[in-house]
């Protein structure tokens, strides 16, 4: 999902050279023995935890899962995690840790985009694969430069383009409205992705963007900018930001008398979200997934259980794509027969037909896959199921 500027440019210039220095990951290391190092960058502190804390929970459970039988004869996985601090610059580090010092042969993470992006200078220099349970911006796998596949990155999840369009159109034809407030984080490439396709396609059904708004992550007082919004009378807002900042802007602006309906992307999927913003505060708002626990496959009946057992509570979509995040993995080390990373990118090139929990994965040459989308409702603080978009 986040910020590319100049530094991360520089960033990425010096991580493709690193990358060229450390060669293709550590698929020497890895290959020995009965275990199989797999690295997990993901978003265990900062002001995504949220993410990362449950996207690690997936991805354990399908490792216990993978290693009941073992890969490649009986090989088990593990997992070695690198903490991105919820920040790019950090997740590069992460990167270059797990393919230079811990030898890993793939990677599950991170799930905010600017963060991939950044990252993804080091895995494809070094040939290794990584796939992202959640980085939904267009770049993550495709260079805007060259338009040229990125030849070691993946996504579990849709992009940008299809969740944008997905609210725009559940607000026009579902919940008719006419006239969109978009307050957006200006530092993520997530939120502008997913506003500049929300704005394109309501305005092509008819409706009209009356405000724009922006805002900084780790802001915390929104009223300036929630009294500008209110005064251009709106009769919804749409807000493609991260469950930290969301939840105290739906509080304050319920707190100011706003109380059209709200809506977001899934970086609002998070358990912390009715803490931050009340549950009352969050009836009438909304959010694109790609998942829900309440779908009705055996599949997911049987992940839902095993993750209650675990853990004590419901998946959340960054739990299901981090689950069948690491599923991929294993599947690409199987039909690869191999553990040298280069071979096992190749193979994930090829899956098709590859049944999740939170769908079905066929990757296309821009190594994304083709998926529904959910939309989920707030009620009394509680996430319910309201309808499925399929692509």
């Amino acid at each position: 999902m986040k910020r590319v500027t100049k530094l991360l440019s520089v960033l990425a210039a010096g991580a493709i050279f690193m990358g060229a220095l450390t060669g293709c990951g550590g698929s020497k290391e890895s290959a020995g023995g009965d275990t199989i190092k797999i690295g997990g960058l993901l978003e265990m502190t900062g002001g995504s935890a949220s993410f990362g804390i449950s996207s690690k929970n997936g991805i354990d459970l399908a490792l216990k899962k993978i290693n009941e039988k073992g890969v490649l004869g009986g090989k088990k996985l593990s997992l070695t995690v690198a903490d991105t601090k919820s920040e790019a610059s950090e997740a590069t580090n992460g990167m270059q840790k797990l393919i230079s010092q811990d030898k890993v042969v793939a990677v599950i993470g991170p799930n905010q985009s600017s963060a991939v992006i950044a990252a993804g200078a080091i895995n494809n220099g070094s040939k290794v694969p990584a796939i992202t349970p959640m980085g939904t911006n267009p770049d993550v796998t495709v260079d805007p430069k060259t338009q040229k596949t990125r030849e070691y990155s993946f996504r579990t999840c849709f992009i940008d383009p299809f969740q944008g369009t997905v609210m725009a159109n559940f607000a026009s034809k579902e919940l008719k409205v006419q006239k969109a407030a978009i307050l957006i984080d200006n530092t993520s490439d997530y939120a502008k992705g997913l506003a500049q396709f929300f704005k394109e396609n309501f305005v092509k059904n008819g409706g009209a963007v009356v405000a724009e708004e922006a805002y900084l992550q780790k802001d915390t007082d929104f009223k300036a900018t929630l009294t500008k919004i209110k005064a251009a009378a709106p009769d919804f807002i749409y807000i493609p930001g991260y469950y930290q900042e969301v939840g105290l802007i739906v509080k304050q602006a319920r707190e100011m008398g706003i109380t059209v309906p709200m809506a977001g992307g899934d970086g609002w999927d998070s358990s912390k979200l009715p803490e931050i913003a009340g549950k009352a505060a969050l009836d009438n708002t909304f959010f694109s997934s790609l998942y829900s626990p309440d779908d009705v496959s055996d599949l997911n009946k049987e992940f839902v259980a095993e993750y209650q057992k675990a853990y004590n509570a419901k998946p959340d979509v960054f739990a299901a794509l981090a689950y069948d995040s690491a599923l991929l993995v294993a599947k690409a080390i199987e039909d690869a027969k191999s553990t040298e990373p280069a071979k096992i990118g190749a193979a994930l090139a090829k899956i098709s037909g590859f049944k999740g929990v939170s769908g079905e994965v066929t990757f296309n040459e821009q190594h994304n896959p083709i998926k529904s989308a959910v939309i989920i409702e707030h009620k009394d603080g509680v996430q319910t199921f309201k309808t499925k978009v399929n692509p």
